[in-house]
């Protein structure tokens, strides 16, 4: 039992779940733009979110894979330093999960499978190399979920063509999660959590030219200023008091308010059914959290 409690910590559970809610987000932009192409059926549908599982969890089994070391000093309690996990049996697990996410995402059509191909390699990249500088780490991060929220939109693929541009707000939004995270295990630096908190106002701000140009309802209006108000009152309490405890719970409330802003995507596509579903699965990422680290 504690042996898969290891594996599963390593696959991060909770953050599992909002890679589910990109791609349903995904899908009710796609059923705006690409109306006149509706192809696509449930079984579609199931394809992406096990894709996005597979993708998602093997990028994060990686990073604790090139980690290890690291870890050992700082985290020496995660699954591969504490000996909980065989580094070989992460190794096998992060493979498999990769190519499961890579094989579903080509059942559901080529576009799909492309866009998976090119989540591993950001997601590698990122694991090995460009997470340790501090420009090109959050943009790669970023870039992971701006294609991840492709890989909804593509379960119609001419949709991409009309609406990539969306795909901005993933790479600034995750962007500034990535900057606050750096400073999660020793804290007491401000520079890049000022820098994080302009990278949300410049999120907000967009997401809001998105809203009146899409023409959303007053609903999407009211979600998108609970959304900020949600995310910069941990951020804030960081930055007065930056230590690991509170830059940990910046980061955790700014992953899963992922949930949030993929259900304001889908009221603004007024796909209000994949609106309610993606609301319902906060509770999912809530209890998770509160058994396995969302960092």
């Amino acid at each position: 039992m504690k042996k898969l409690r290891g594996f599963l910590t390593l696959t991060r559970p909770a953050n599992l779940v909002t890679a589910i809610a990109d791609i349903l987000a995904g899908i009710a932009v796609a059923r705006l733009f690409g109306a006149s192409a509706l192809t696509y059926n449930n079984a579609d549908v199931i394809y992406l979110c096990i894709a996005t599982v597979g993708l998602y969890g093997g990028g994060v089994v990686f990073n604790d894979i090139f980690d290890v070391k690291i870890d050992s000093v700082e985290r020496p309690e995660r699954p591969l330093p504490s000996g909980t996990v065989n580094f070989n049996s992460a190794v096998i697990l992060a493979i498999s999960l990769l190519l499961t996410g890579i094989f579903f995402a080509f059942l559901c059509n080529t576009t799909s499978g492309i866009i998976s191909l090119a989540i591993s390699l950001c997601a590698l990249t990122y694991d090995k190399w460009s997470k340790h500088n501090p420009v090109i780490g959050p943009l790669n991060m970023g870039m992971c979920r701006s294609l991840n929220l492709l890989l909804g939109i593509s379960i119609i693929p001419s949709a991409i063509n009309t609406v990539w541009y969306i795909s901005i707000i993933p790479i600034i939004y995750i962007g500034a999660i990535t900057l606050i995270s750096t400073e999660e295990v020793r804290g007491g630096k401000k520079l890049k959590l000022y820098a994080a908190a302009c990278l949300y106002g410049v999120a907000i701000m967009v997401l809001l030219f998105f809203v009146g140009k899409w023409g959303a309802n007053l609903w999407a209006y009211l979600l998108l200023t609970a959304f900020g108000a949600i995310i910069f009152a941990p951020l804030v309490n960081a930055i007065i008091t930056p230590e690991p405890s509170k830059i940990r719970q910046a980061v955790k409330v700014g992953i899963l308010s992922l949930i949030a802003l993929n259900c304001l995507w889908a009221l603004m596509a007024g796909q209000w059914q994949l609106a309610i579903i993606i609301i319902m699965l906060l509770p999912v990422s809530l209890m998770l959290s509160k058994i396995f680290a969302v960092t």
